[in-house]
């Protein structure tokens, strides 16, 4: 007979039902499996909800009222939340009840043989074998020895003899054991948990808010430099454990490390300081990044040394029990140099600064802030061309008022199919802050390149973090420079140019022999202006913000002003003495900027279809400036992670744990066999044997039989070995 691990709960002795009832709750094997379920179920929902993000993000998520109800309950930092983390309290007391429970009876279990079964016992069970031999009861005891070593079995052997009163016969009774392991594995897997989940307890949040709460420190969620934060949100450095991030730019040293905390982070003192000699990041060809690596020099404070490493990405550095891993990459205070294009009029010009850093601009209707972002030097994109220029729908004369702007600003590129990867050079992100405080995110790249056939400078737009960014595809001109179409806009909103743009463009498309026709082409191409540059309302009752300009006034107009039947031709016209118009507006601002006149062809076609697109795009652009990345000089920064978790140790150790007690409960299979050598009386031996096992499978069975046919046959010849022979009680 076998016993398994009780899955009840430890029974004390109270005179309190209330307490007895409790502690049985808490060291039973269900109430564990169901604090596990619930941390599982926790942790898929960690794993779904991204943890630590902006308010602002998870309010786009999940609207305001789950947002804050989600934000109540701790599920954007699952696994520092105080509920999970009492539950992973009562995981390790409950487990460890369970243990405390089974562990003496598994030992006691595991010393014994259980030799003292009755023979009579034997009958009862499932597994059981009786025959008569012709060998003696000792050539039988000697030959049954033999099959249970060549078999692993470890045996004990109990010489009986007859009991007063005549209840029992004289024999021997030898007791095996095979596959104790698989209680080793119960031991095993249970301790496992309570080990990984003290080490995961020992390294979490839970030991860093205990610290702070013991040493009176709080979370901070200003700004400002490091060396100003006040000493009472900075851990010492002999703290027990903490994990953190610390950002040291190129040529930099730092040794603080900032632990993120809900609601700010609190700053830890490091023992060392690093320094970052160089960073190396190499990439694929699809632009994700190949390889991190950092050259460091650690400054260790107490004794002054200066110790060289490198780290790359799990390939760590060791310094006083602190580990320093490659995290990520960041800027390091790029300088850049901003050439500033006023969308409404007037002069260029070119502010400086470093990325982190912010500027004052000063439009014409409001005072604005420029934030340095950021500064991307490699942007691999895929831009594959399917269609090619001629099918790309963006002829000015081939598009449909009616559905011409669905959706303003759009991707950078939009090609489908089999990806084409390109580096396309660098970019800068920066923002622009009005005075009450709001921002919004710009992405502009710093070179041209060809998208349908046109070569376009991109500038991106987005209200937030959130969303991708929005592009404005500007057409350049012979000299790359979006130079040409900013003069067109500018001149587009100068009522003198338009009517002077008007006049050009009337004279040349007046038929000859038809003088009289020129006032009228020119009144028409003067108010077509006017309705695309937004001078003009496109009909009574309707506001510039729902028709700012472009062509969504015009499809406006022609909505309000032209009957249904009439619409595609007028639409036509209208937009032939519009294109015409604006190709003369812009020859009209290149040469008041001293330039040449764009002469007339397949390449002035193909930049205005664009140019007109754009320009009706640009009434929506939420900007009065227009920022381009004119030089930079890059400096970059790591992003290291410094962590001291001295429950690592137990957590590896756990898991070796947990795979060997798994690997036992499932694999290994608990044996138990009883073997009774008789006297018949005869000379002969009357032998009965069973098998008792934790798990009754095919293999048991055939097992068995084998056993069963071995200990019943009878040898085919004496033998002069003297095996082994299980140990020998009375």
């Amino acid at each position: 007979m076998s016993s398994t691990p009780h899955t009840g709960g430890l029974e004390i002795r109270s005179r309190s039902a209330w307490a007895q009832e409790a502690v049985e709750l808490l060291s039973s094997m269900r109430f564990a499996i169901s604090l596990l379920t619930v941390i599982c179920i926790a942790s898929v929902i960690g794993t779904v909800v991204k943890q630590g993000e902006p308010l602002n993000n998870y309010v786009n998520q999940f609207g305001p009222f789950w947002a804050e109800l989600f934000g109540q309950v701790n599920l954007y930092t699952v696994y520092s939340a105080w509920w999970f983390l009492l539950i992973l309290a009562f995981l390790v007391t409950s487990t460890t009840l369970c243990i405390v429970r089974n562990a003496p009876k598994i030992m006691a279990e595991l010393r014994t043989y259980k030799e003292h079964i009755r023979e009579q016992s034997l009958q009862a069970f499932h597994h059981k074998a009786q025959g008569r031999l012709k060998d003696s009861p000792e050539a039988t005891y000697t030959r049954v020895a033999a099959l249970l070593v060549a078999g692993g079995w470890r045996a004990k052997a109990q010489i009986r003899s007859p009991e007063p009163g005549g209840k029992g016969s004289a024999g021997t009774m030898i007791a095996a054991r095979k596959g104790m392991a698989n209680k080793l594995g119960y031991l095993a897997a249970h301790s496992s948990i309570v080990l990984i989940c003290v080490g995961g307890l020992s390294d979490g949040d839970l030991m860093v808010r205990l610290q702070m709460a013991l040493q009176g420190k709080s979370v901070f969620s200003g700004g400002g430099f490091i060396t100003e934060v006040p000493e009472r949100h900075r851990l010492p450095e002999g703290s027990l454990t903490y994990r953190g991030n610390v950002l040291v730019p190129e040529g930099g040293r730092q040794g603080v490390a900032l632990l993120n905390m809900p609601g700010g982070v609190v700053l830890q003192d490091l023992p060392f300081d690093i320094e970052l000699k160089k960073f190396i990041v190499d990439y694929y060809e699809t632009g994700m990044p190949k390889l991190f690596a950092s050259e460091i020099v650690i400054h260790d404070r107490a004794s002054g040394q200066a110790i060289p490493a490198t780290v790359k990405v799990n390939e760590p550095a060791f310094h006083r029990g602190v580990a320093i891993y490659q995290s990520s990459f960041d800027d390091g205070g790029s300088r850049l140099k901003l050439r500033v294009l006023p969308l409404g009029g007037g002069k260029a010009f070119e502010v400086e600064g470093r990325v982190g850093e912010d500027t004052a601009l000063v439009s014409e209707k409001e005072r604005l802030k420029l934030e340095f972002a950021g500064l991307k030097v490699i942007n691999v994109e895929n831009f594959n061309d399917t269609t090619g220029a001629g099918g790309s729908g963006a002829d000015v004369r081939k598009v449909d008022l009616k559905s011409s702007i669905t959706d303003h600003l759009g991707t950078g590129a939009k090609a489908p199919g089999e990806k084409t990867m390109r580096n396309v050079g660098p970019s800068v992100t920066y923002r622009l802050r009005d005075e009450s405080g709001q921002a919004r995110e710009f992405h502009n790249y710093m070179v041209p390149f060809e998208i349908d056939g046109q070569m376009v400078l991109l500038a991106g737009v987005r209200d937030n973090t959130n969303e991708p960014f929005r592009y404005l595809r500007l057409p350049v001109d012979e000299q790359n420079s979006i130079d040409s179409w900013m003069g067109l806009r500018h001149a587009l909103l100068n009522p003198q140019a338009r009517e002077l743009a008007a006049r050009r463009y009337a004279q040349q498309a007046t038929p000859a022999g038809q003088p009289e026709l020129q006032p009228q082409i020119q009144a028409t191409a003067l108010r077509s202006l006017a309705l695309f540059s937004g001078a003009e309302r496109p009909a009574e009752g309707v506001t510039a913000e729902e028709a700012p300009g472009g062509l969504t006034a015009l499809t406006v107009f022609l909505e309000r002003s032209v009957p249904e039947g009439e619409r595609p031709r007028i639409s036509e016209v209208l937009l032939r003495i519009l294109n015409g118009s604006l190709f003369e507006l812009l020859n009209l601002s290149r040469q008041q900027a001293g330039l040449p006149p764009m002469p007339a062809g397949e390449k002035a076609q193909v930049f205005m279809t664009q140019a007109v697109l754009s320009l009706s795009d640009s009434f929506y652009y939420p900007a009065p400036v227009m920022a381009q990345l004119a030089s930079f000089e890059q400096k970059q920064a790591s992003v290291f992670q410094v962590a001291r978790a001295p429950g690592k140790t137990l957590v590896y150790l756990g898991s070796v744990l947990l795979i060997i007690g798994v690997f036992a409960m499932l694999y290994v299979r608990e044996r138990r066999l009883w073997i009774w050598i008789q006297d018949d009386g005869t000379g002969g031996t009357k032998l009965s044997a069973a098998l008792s096992t934790t798990r009754k499978t095919l293999d048991a069975d055939q097992e068995f039989e084998n056993l069963k046919a071995a200990l019943l046959a009878t040898p085919s010849a004496p033998t002069d070995a003297k095996p082994a022979t299980p140990a020998a009680s009375h």
